[in-house]
Parts: structure tokens; sequence; C-alpha cells
């Protein structure tokens, strides 16, 4: 045996140029990506609505010669928002921050953490509030349902019924969602006046979009050139083909098992689709399917509302980084969506 051995000379000690934390991208989440967010000053309030039928209603008539003009208007309503506040900290013992080792910050990890833990609440809010299957008129005022077999003939369908709102799932080759789509399309455009330009979709339902053999055969030739440069089903192709300005993919995930138990990992998002006309930007008589608003009058301006703190517990004898959101995400126009609930299986 040679002396000295390996264990002689070396003792085993943390890296301090890697370490492993399973952080999500900021990307794969999509709560601040599809509506506009509205910055508040206080913690609720009214917002004006307008009767769309006013405005698509030809109110125009024929004048004759020495008499008025045909009179007409419009209604105006009123709508409200609220806030909730959101919370959550970490403590970081004195004791514990002296006894640390490099790679370790213990400041920094728990930012990171407490950002982390927001986005997935925010996004499981955002699911609550926009991307929950229910009855047409409970969430979107058009809801179709994805089903295995027998789906509703499309002469007696209806995405305002349902009893006639059943749609073949995305993952049988039968299923067609380029015309389950753009009959979507139709249906928000004949009851708005305005065409959905995005198309939000849970991860499953994506990789079997990307994998539809319509959708294949529609864009398989307008990729690379020659066996070894395949054309790729991008998100932007798929959007084209869909006639939408964007498909959001969420992608984010979330351990649902209780602390202490084996670990329980889920896509967020499930296997739904939401096609929807979102605003551009907020604006004076604008419409959208939603809006976020968000407190920036508590916690100042922030693409996920929120703000992180550190600030000390004496007498923990430790120092606490905390961070607070305070949003309220709003259906603002329940006709500009249109919900595709388990749309594959």
């Amino acid at each position: 045996m040679p002396q000295p051995t390996l264990s002689d000379v070396h003792v085993n000690r943390p890296l301090t140029n890697v370490s492993l934390a399973f952080l999500q991208n900021a990307a794969n989440f999509v709560a601040s990506r599809v509506f506009p967010v509205i910055s508040v000053s206080k913690k609720s309030d009214l917002y004006y609505t307008y009767d769309r039928g006013y405005f698509n209603r030809d109110g125009m008539r024929k004048r004759a010669p020495a008499t008025e003009s045909a009179g007409g208007g419009y209604g105006i309503s009123t709508d409200n928002y609220s806030c909730d506040v959101w919370s959550l900290h970490k403590d970081i013992d004195d004791q514990i921050r002296a006894n640390s080792d490099q790679p370790i910050n213990l400041d920094a990890e728990a930012a990171e953490w407490l950002s982390g833990q927001a986005l997935i609440s925010k996004e499981k809010a955002w699911v609550t509030d926009y991307f929950t299957a229910g009855a047409p008129g409970d969430t979107w005022t058009f809801d179709v349902d994805g089903v295995s077999a027998g789906a509703t003939a499309a002469a007696s369908f209806d995405p305002t019924n349902a009893a006639l709102n059943d749609v073949l799932q995305w993952n049988d080759a039968a299923s067609n969602p380029i015309e389950d789509v753009a009959l979507g399309i139709e249906y928000v455009l004949q009851s708005t006046g305005f065409k959905p330009n995005k198309l939000v979709v849970g991860y499953p339902v994506w990789r079997t979009l990307k994998n539809h053999p319509d959708i294949v055969d529609r864009i398989k030739y307008s990729g690379g050139v020659g066996p070894m440069r395949p054309a790729v089903v991008s998100i932007e192709a798929v959007a084209a083909l869909f006639e939408v300005d964007e498909i959001l993919v969420m992608e984010s995930i979330e351990n649902v098992a209780d602390e202490g138990a084996t670990n329980d990992h889920d896509f967020i998002g499930g296997k739904h689709a939401l096609l929807c006309y979102a605003a551009p930007s907020p604006g004076l008589m604008t419409p959208s399917a939603g809006y976020t608003f968000s407190w920036t009058g508590l916690l100042g301006a922030s693409a996920l509302a929120s703000r992180v703190k550190r600030f000390r517990m004496e007498h923990l004898s430790s120092d606490r980084v905390e961070i607070d959101m305070a949003f309220d995400m709003k259906r603002v126009s329940e006709d500009l969506g249109y919900f595709f609930g388990s749309i594959v299986a």
C-alpha cells in the first residue's frame, strides 16, 4: 500500500465554485406574462366598465332635411379590485451564520428561495383565477371539455352549454386542434369584436401539440434542408399556424408533498389550454380578458409585485429575510377567453 494514503493528504470539504440547488427559471412561469399589469396606489378601488353592446349596435339613421339627428348613448357601470397581501420569511440564526462555510451565502440563498416560493405561489393563483375548468360562465363564457371519445357532433356543438361542449382530446390522432383553436377564435371574435391573440398551454399540452400529425404535416416543409436539418416544430411556428401572436407554455412545477414526505412533483398548469385576448398594455376603454392589479403603492413596482427586505429579530438572535406580494388577478371580460379543460389525456 502506498504511503501516505489519499486520505492522509486530503480532507474532503465543500467545493467553493459549485453547488446544486433546483431553482426554477423565471421563464417557466407565465403569471406575469399573460395579462397586462396595472399599478395601483390603493389596496382596493373601482374601475369603469362599458357595455360593449352599445358600441357594436348600429344607431345611425337617415336624416331628413331640417330635422334633428338620431340620438343615442352607451351604458357605464363599475367593478372593483382588491389586492391581497402574501408573505413568507426565512430566519438566519446568528450561530448558524457564524458556523457556515464557503460557498454558503445565507442571505443570498434566503432571498433566492423566497423569490422562488413567490413565483410558485403567484403561478398557482393565476391557475385558480384563469386556468381552472368549470361550467361555461363559472370561469369563461366559452368553456369546452376534452374527452377521449364520442365528442359532440359539430352541428350541435356549443361552448356555452356544458351538455354540448365536448371536443376530442388532442392526443387522439383523429382530433383537430387547428380547427378547435380556429373555432375558438371565431366564437370570441363574433361575441366581442376582438380576435384572441394568446394561447396559454400546460406543458403536457405543448408536448402533444408539437407531435400532433396535423401540425407536423403543416410545418414539416418549412424547416431546414437535407436529412441532417429537419424542420423544427417551434412555438413560433405553431403560433403562426394557429394565427395567434404568442403561445405561452407553463413549464413551472410544484412539489405537492408535505415536508418530510416523498417528493411529488407535478406541472402547475396541468393539461389545459386558454385562448384569450390580452391587451398589449392597460389603458382607458381598453378591454382585456384579464388584468393583474399590482399594489405598487405598498410594495413599489416590480414584475412580481413583490418586495424582499431584511431586518433584525433580536429576541430570536436572528436576521429575518422576508418577501411580500400584493396583487389581484381578475377576469375582467369573460367573453374574451375560450378555455379547453383537460384537452389532453
